[in-house]
C-alpha cells in the first residue's frame, strides 16, 4: 500500500501546476443536470421509481453521480494510462525503481478511483443543496462512487493495453457511449422494450446508477447488494486481466 501511494502521490504532484485540468471535469455533470435534468424536466413532470412518482431532476441527479465517477476513472485509465504506457514510457522508468508492477497498477487504479470519487463528492454536495437527497443512506454515496470508479478503471486499464494508437480511442469510446444512454441514467427501465431489459441489466453502469439512486432515495434493498457484488467482481476481474496484460507489455 505504501508503494501504491507513491504512485498516487506522483500523480497528485503532476497536477500541481495545472489544477484546472483536474478540476474542469467537475462541471460536466452540472451541464447535464441543468440541460437535461432541469431543462427536460420542464417537459417531463415526474418519473415513477419503486412505485412512487418523483421529480425528473431528482431521478436524473443520482445517475449523474455514477456517470461522473465512471468518466473520471475512464479518462485517467485510458488517455493518461496510454500516454504513460506507450508514449512517455513512465512505467518503464518506475519499474527500474523498487516499485513492482502490481504496486504501479494498484497506484494508478487508486488514483483513478480517487479522481472519479472527487468529482462525485463535489456533485453530491450540490445535489444536497438542491434538495435532491432524501435519505441518510446518501452518506454512503461517496463509497459507491469509489467502487464505481475502481470497477471502470480496472476494465479500462486492461482495454487500453490493446490500444495501438490514439485513433483507436474512437473505438474505445464508441463502446462506452452507449453505457451513458442505455443504463437508466435518464429514463426508467420501464421505458425500454421488454427484450432490451436483459441487455440493460448486463451493462455495468446500470448497476452503478441503480446503487447510487437507491442510496439517494433511501430505497436500499437486496438488489442493492447485487449491484455491489457485480461491481466488485468487475473490479477484481479487470485488475487481474490488466496486471497480466501489462506484465506482457512491460517485460518484453
Amino acid at each position: 500500500m505504501i508503494a501504491a501511494w507513491i504512485v498516487v502521490e506522483r500523480n497528485l504532484l503532476s497536477y500541481r501546476r495545472t489544477p484546472a485540468v483536474l478540476l474542469s471535469a467537475m462541471f460536466e455533470p452540472f451541464i447535464f443536470l441543468f440541460g437535461l435534468g432541469i431543462g427536460l424536466g420542464k417537459l417531463i413532470d415526474t418519473v415513477e421509481w419503486h412505485g412512487e412518482p418523483i421529480e425528473y431532476a431528482a431521478f436524473v441527479a443520482p445517475g449523474l453521480i455514477a456517470v461522473s465517477a465512471m468518466n473520471g476513472a475512464l479518462f485517467e485509465m485510458s488517455f493518461n494510462f496510454y500516454f504513460k504506457l506507450r508514449e512517455s514510457r513512465t512505467y518503464d522508468a518506475m519499474l527500474v525503481t523498487p516499485l513492482g508492477l502490481r504496486s504501479v497498477l494498484d497506484g494508478e487504479l487508486s488514483w483513478a478511483m480517487i479522481r472519479g470519487g472527487l468529482y462525485s463528492v463535489v456533485f453530491l454536495a450540490a445535489l444536497a443543496a438542491f434538495g435532491y437527497l432524501e435519505s441518510w443512506w446518501a452518506l454512503l454515496i461517496p463509497l459507491a462512487a469509489l467502487l464505481i470508479g475502481l470497477s471502470f478503471a480496472s476494465i479500462a486499464s486492461w482495454a487500453t493495453t490493446f490500444v495501438r494508437g490514439w485513433q483507436d480511442f474512437d473505438l474505445f469510446f464508441l463502446a462506452t457511449q452507449p453505457l451513458f444512454v442505455l443504463s437508466t441514467t435518464f429514463f426508467a427501465i420501464d421505458v425500454y422494450p421488454d427484450w432490451a431489459h436483459p441487455i440493460v441489466y448486463a451493462t455495468p453502469l446500470y448497476h452503478g446508477v441503480d446503487l447510487v439512486r437507491d442510496l439517494a432515495r433511501g430505497t436500499v434493498a437486496w438488489s442493492s447488494f447485487g449491484n455491489i457484488a457485480y461491481l466488485l467482481v468487475m473490479a477484481g476481474v479487470g485488475r487481474a486481466l490488466a496486471t497480466r496484460r501489462s506484465a506482457e507489455l512491460l517485460t518484453t
